[in-house]
């Protein structure tokens, strides 16, 4: 069976009574899993989904997502999942690129998801707990599972670059099979015994396949916490027995700040992960001494299924570094010539092999810029020592990564440029303690327009996801440009 949810299937057939998902007192074992997907397809062939049909998934980490995930894919669909804090303008666009045949959405975001359905002339279904899960119940389960090729597309996960809209990489079901296999076997070391912390949203690749994935395929736990509060972690980590935490720079930072309570009591966690951006040295450090467990540093990114480089847990660890390659995949590194450098010299991280996206959807020419000659161009720059270990030491692209989501400037500038008293507008990210790093506008006025910086931000926070509206905003009498006209952004000093 080449579909990606043969993993739930073989995991329900060797222990159905092993708990696979939990949130709280919500358990679900692999068997009640397997069915209640089964039961998902069968609802879903009845409105007409169809092998290859795309069907939108948007939701937190409740048992809702992994039994939607498994049902869309058991009926041959292709999974698009999105972030349960998008506003309907974001996900209007997403379901009308995508071309979906029916959105899935939880009970707590259903007005924006239903607002943007009728946008789009998409059918929307609200997994309400009770409605929905009756309603999923009375379909009998389906039988089998429909089969897929190794390179038809299982999930699209949207990212956009610094320029042009957001793009949806087509990660196919033999890029997510043998990701997760290869990070249980041979990164995690996982097991049915292990119990996997499930703070990372399972909408992002980094929580799909090093958490969600990952677990079924071992026939461990994942337990699910929807919303990220330090205190909250550490409550399920010791309640649950964690063994494996996955986190982003900013969940450590925020519980190394909150600290181990008193009378926590013994713990099982033999394992940390960090990825989606660097950890800062100091913080691994603080947090290795604090909990009493190696945090291994990893690096990948959406079109790679995420994960194209770790620290082997069998090799010594090399702080600061992301690793290296993975089994089945090749790491490279190239000047702008495209020609190979050299050891501890700065190039492009290139990557192949079969964590590799399929292409962007519908998007012929930006696959052709991403991927070239079978390198897939990170815009990462990197260097790798005389070990084979890679360290990232900056962003090609203009990325801002604030508390471990990713912010593109472009998305947010095209939202100011719509402001009626807006006539120029460059967004950028500024250090911050907390969060990493803080997006930050700055705006020239038209001629004769007046508005007030707290407007501007208030405009933007209408119109897209929480993390996403600049926090700061100044306005300038003009932005440094090129000769060209190009606003040039590394010369933009932001006044905090």
């Amino acid at each position: 069976m080449n579909n990606l949810v043969a993993l739930l299937a073989e995991s329900a057939r060797t222990d159905g009574g092993r708990v696979a998902i939990r949130q709280d007192d919500i358990v679900l074992t692999y068997a009640q899993l397997n069915d209640a997907s089964a039961r998902l397809t069968t609802l879903l062939q009845t409105k007409g989904v169809r092998a290859g049909d795309r069907v939108a998934l948007v939701m937190p980490n409740v048992p809702h997502f992994p039994v939607a995930y498994y049902g869309i894919l058991r009926a041959g669909g292709v999974v698009v999942p999105m972030n349960p804090l998008f506003k309907a303008r974001e996900i209007a666009f997403t379901l009308r690129d995508s071309g979906a045949r029916i959105v899935l959405a939880s009970s707590h975001v259903a007005d924006e998801v239903a607002s943007a359905a009728a946008a789009a002339g998409v059918e929307c279904l609200v997994t309400e707990p009770t409605s929905f899960d009756t309603l999923v119940q009375a379909s009998d389960p389906i039988l089998g599972v429909v089969d897929r090729a190794d390179d038809d597309t299982a999930v699209i996960l949207y990212t956009s670059g610094t320029t042009g809209t957001p793009k949806g990489a087509e990660l196919t079901h033999r890029n997510l099979m043998t990701n997760a296999a290869t990070t249980a076997e041979t990164l995690l070391h996982v097991g049915p015994n292990d119990v996997l912390f499930g703070g990372l949203p399972l909408f992002h690749a980094f929580g799909q396949t090093c958490a969600l994935n990952t677990a079924i395929a071992a026939g461990a736990t994942l337990t699910l916490l929807p919303r990220f509060e330090p205190g909250r972690a550490l409550e399920i980590m010791r309640r649950d027995r964690v063994t494996v935490f996955l986190g982003v720079p900013t969940m450590y930072t925020a519980l190394l700040h909150h600290g181990i309570p008193d009378g926590y009591g013994p713990s099982r966690l033999r394992l940390a992960v960090s990825g989606g951006a660097s950890l800062p040295v100091e913080v691994l450090h603080g947090f290795e001494r604090e909990f009493d467990v190696t945090v291994l540093e990893g690096y990948g990114l959406s079109e790679t299924s995420p994960v194209a480089a770790f620290n082997p847990p069998d090799r010594p660890r090399k702080a600061g570094s992301i690793g290296l390659p993975i089994r089945g995949v090749e790491l490279g590194l190239i000047a702008d010539d495209g020609t190979t450098v050299g050891p501890d010299e700065v190039g492009e991280i290139t990557i192949r092999g079969e964590n590799v996206m399929k292409g962007y959807w519908n998007r012929p020419d930006a696959t052709a810029e991403a991927i070239r000659d079978g390198w897939f161009h990170s815009g990462d720059l990197a260097r790798v020592d005389e070990d084979g270990y890679y360290f990232i030491v900056d962003r090609k692209k203009d990325l801002i990564i604030r508390g471990g989501y990713n912010v593109y400037p472009r998305e947010i500038e095209e939202v100011l440029y719509e402001h009626p008293a807006v006539a120029e507008a460059a967004v950028v990210g500024v250090p911050h303690e907390i969060h990493g790093e803080e997006v930050a506008a700055v705006v020239t006025l038209r001629d004769g327009a007046q508005t007030t910086t707290g407007q501007i931000r208030d405009y933007v926070k209408q119109r897209v996801a929480a993390y996403k509206y600049p926090r700061i905003v100044t306005f300038t009498d003009g932005l440094p440009k090129g000769a060209t006209g190009k606003i040039l952004k590394r010369e933009i000093i932001v006044q905090q």
